[in-house]
């Protein structure tokens, strides 16, 4: 992940048409928003929740969170629509579902380069069938402007008729290969979303297996979600100190003329020491950026 792009550790789906939610978005600690025209939005509603979302981008300011509209299939009716809407709203990025090919993103891509997007406006890219995971490796070169893919684990499972469990075996593979293709290119990825509101236990498990697994943060559905995945999803007190004795201990090797040192009986090599460089880093953006957890 990419830390000029901040850190996503929390990114919460806000359903496009309900007006009270997406109010009161600016006020949660969540590193994202994804103001959602898609799943969360029933056929008669999409054009009047295209409507709410871009008034609300246009009047409501959203300060240190990134910002995502998640758009309809580009080859169904409300796709074009939802295209056109947000050519001049302030977004990071535009969120397309069920991607498959590479060329599904790229068509994406010129089209905001035809319709005057802002060169920095990104494409993140839903990962929820199979098709789509099988291709994730050319999906993750499809386009510069593609930066973060996204597990979209209730489709997912429906369509490889599997009945997801605590450990979520039978998602493995599909997690593996959407992490290296991320790692691969560059790219974030995001766990999928963990739906039982009241299983705060269940959630801070997932949360945990996600990071594990080496994912960069996970989606959410509800508040009450956020803090688990922003004290999750960021560096350990503990990994902070160790990074920070490990950059020291470097230091004192190459004023030496060493290549290599050591730290507890444990060697470092470049390698680690770019690893604490990153986590220091992430925690510093963290910790200006005020947010909980």
């Amino acid at each position: 992940m990419s830390l000029t792009r901040g850190p996503l550790r929390s990114v919460l789906y806000m359903p496009g048409s309900n007006d009270r939610a997406l109010t009161k978005a600016p006020t949660l600690p969540c590193d994202a928003v994804i103001l959602d025209l898609e799943d969360a939005v029933a056929p008669d509603a999409k054009d009047s929740a295209r409507a709410l979302v871009r008034t609300t981008l246009d009047t409501v300011g959203f300060k240190g969170q990134a910002v995502v509209v998640r758009i309809n299939s580009l080859d169904g009716p409300w796709g074009q629509d939802d295209l056109a809407a947000f050519t001049a709203s302030p977004i990071d990025a535009l969120l397309l579902p069920k991607v498959e090919s590479p060329e599904q993103l790229l068509k994406l891509a010129l089209a905001m380069t035809k319709r005057g997007y802002d060169d920095r406006t990104a494409i993140w890219a839903m990962m929820e069938t199979p098709r789509g995971i099988l291709d994730v490796a050319t999906i993750a070169r499809g386009t510069p402007r593609l930066q973060c893919l996204v597990m979209g684990t209730n489709d997912l499972a429906k369509d490889l008729r599997i009945a997801p469990t605590a450990d979520r075996e039978a998602f493995q593979t599909s997690f593996g290969l959407t992490i290296l293709a991320a790692r691969a290119n560059d790219l974030t990825v995001l766990d999928g979303v963990f739906t039982d509101l009241n299983d705060e236990a269940g959630l801070m498990a997932e949360c945990q297996q996600g990071k594990l697994l080496g994912f960069d943060g996970k989606t959410l559905i509800h508040p009450k979600q956020i803090d688990v995945a922003n004290a999750t999803f960021r560096p350990g007190k503990n990994e902070i100190q160790q990074a920070k004795r490990m950059l020291e201990t470097w230091k004192e090797a190459l004023s030496k003329g060493q290549a290599v040192a050591t730290l507890d009986g444990k060697m470092i090599e470049q390698l680690h020491v770019n690893e604490a460089k990153r986590l220091i880093a992430l925690h510093e953006i963290i910790e200006a950026r005020g947010r909980a957890g």
